[in-house]
């Protein structure tokens, strides 16, 4: 059986205030399109078909290759907008599901629910709806002595009886697609509006003696659509608390769940523990054992197992297993530690990798370097490597002992065993097995070194 799923987003979104498309406003770290879209997925089996409007060109960008599209132009009503993918779907599907790209917080089990319900259902539609003391201006759902749906009161149209109805409709709905395309047709035009609304199938069924089911939903959340920034943020603190209650039944600790921020392609293993104040962004992805804050921020990276980062920031950053660093860390992009690694407190890596066992003492910073394994970087290093029109790289070889305040002019090396004195400026390449000391530094002896076991 074929199922294709028609999202509803050609709406201008007046009241969000923006110059973006609603459709395209974030919601922990995706578009609230990405979220629906990621629903959806889960219930259908064909391409999606999006219905476009305002903002039609930003939304067909970002969408790109990921669902196909169709224009309502003018916009007269959400039946009008369905009537749009005809051309795309009409004997092409089997089970049309239509729901509205503003409500992120619809599950795809829900609408795998919603679908099954259809399956089963001899009528033509069936509907999602929801029990709640608060209407929000949904519309009533009146029911038949039978239980099936035999119309939907919309509020400003609803009797005072019907207005005591607590089930309202949701704005998910799932039908027969041979029915549908021909019950559009049908539809009134609203009187007051001008516009055709798809609510108006429900009764077209019910007054052509078909059956109408609905789904009655657990979770309330998953209804809250998107008008106002105001619902917005209510919609952002309700996908926090899903992530967050998802990573914690997975294995993770985070000690404040409140002041825990996990946008939703982040990855984390188990008995890793999240401080207060930590906030997960992008794509990050880390391993078991973990312990990550307070106050720490991390894009877009990736971190091993068993690592210590404490009050630090990492960006577009790796790390490998049993790093410790910070407080007050900061990798950039491109840098990467190996295996036990240390990084002190207020020292900064870029574009470098640091070998396993590196020692970077606090108050430093390494641009465009390569430093080998169990090398010393003493307190306030620094890698000249900007000479105001390029950048230059830094070679350090393993085992070497970078004296404090030591100043690295790039492009430079130095040899594995190698020594700067405290202070010293290099600006030439240092031989392995010897030390260097001064303004600049000359070598002043070789070195004996100790032979590992």
């Amino acid at each position: 059986m074929k199922i294709t799923a028609i999202l509803l987003a050609a709406g201008q979104g007046t009241r969000m205030k923006s110059a973006l498309p609603k459709v395209l406003h974030s919601v922990s770290g995706k578009p609230m399109l990405w979220h629906a879209l990621n629903a959806i997925r889960q219930s259908t089996t064909e391409t999606p078909v999006v219905v476009v409007g305002h903002g039609a060109d930003e939304v067909k960008a970002y969408l790109g290759e990921a669902a196909q599209t169709v224009t309502q132009e003018p916009q007269l009503g959400t039946g009008h907008a369905v009537m749009q993918a005809e051309s795309l779907l009409k004997g092409k599907t089997d089970l049309v599901v239509v729901c509205y790209a503003d409500m992120p917080l619809l599950r795809g089990e829900t609408l795998q629910k919603l679908v099954e319900t259809q399956k089963q259902n001899k009528g033509p539609i069936s509907m999602l709806t929801v029990v709640a003391d608060d209407p929000r201006g949904f519309g009533r759902i009146v029911r038949k002595a039978d239980g099936t749906v035999e119309a939907i009161a919309e509020e400003y149209v609803a009797t005072p009886e019907q207005q005591q109805i607590k089930e309202l409709n949701v704005g998910g709905y799932c039908f027969d697609a041979n029915w549908l395309w021909d019950a559009l047709q049908r539809i009134p035009k609203n009187p007051k509006k001008g516009e055709y609304y798809l609510t108006d199938t429900v009764e077209l069924a019910s007054n052509d003696g078909l059956s109408v089911h609905a789904t009655v939903m657990d979770d309330i959340e998953e209804t809250i659509g998107v008008n106002t920034r105001v619902h917005l943020s209510e919609v952002e603190a309700a996908m926090r608390r899903r992530i967050n209650q998802s990573h914690m039944l997975n294995g993770v600790t985070l000690i404040d769940p409140a002041s825990t921020y996990i946008e939703a392609d982040v990855k984390i293993g188990r008995d890793t523990v999240l401080m207060p104040n930590t906030y997960l962004y992008g794509k990050t992805e880390m391993g078991e054992g973990n312990l990550v804050g307070p106050n720490t921020m991390i894009y877009d990276s990736k971190i091993g197992n068993g690592c210590k980062i404490i009050s630090s920031v990492l960006e577009g950053a790796m790390i490998e297993d049993d790093v410790d660093m910070g407080p007050f860390a900061r990798l950039r992009k491109g840098a990467h530690l190996g295996n036990h690694v240390h990084m002190g407190n207020f020292g900064e890596v870029k574009d470098s990798y640091l070998a396993d066992g590196v020692k970077m003492g606090h108050f430093s910073y390494i641009g465009n370097a390569k430093i080998g394994a169990n090398t010393n970087i003493g307190a306030g290093t620094i890698t000249a490597n900007y000479d105001g029109e390029k950048k230059n790289p830094t070679e350090i070889g393993e085992d070497v002992f970078i004296g404090s305040d030591t100043m690295l002019v790039a492009p430079v090396k130095l040899g594995d065993g190698a020594r700067t004195g405290a202070g010293a400026i290099v600006t030439k390449d240092v031989a392995e097995d010897t030390l260097v000391v001064g303004m600049p530094a000359r070598a002043i002896r070789k070195l004996e070194r100790k032979k590992k076991k």
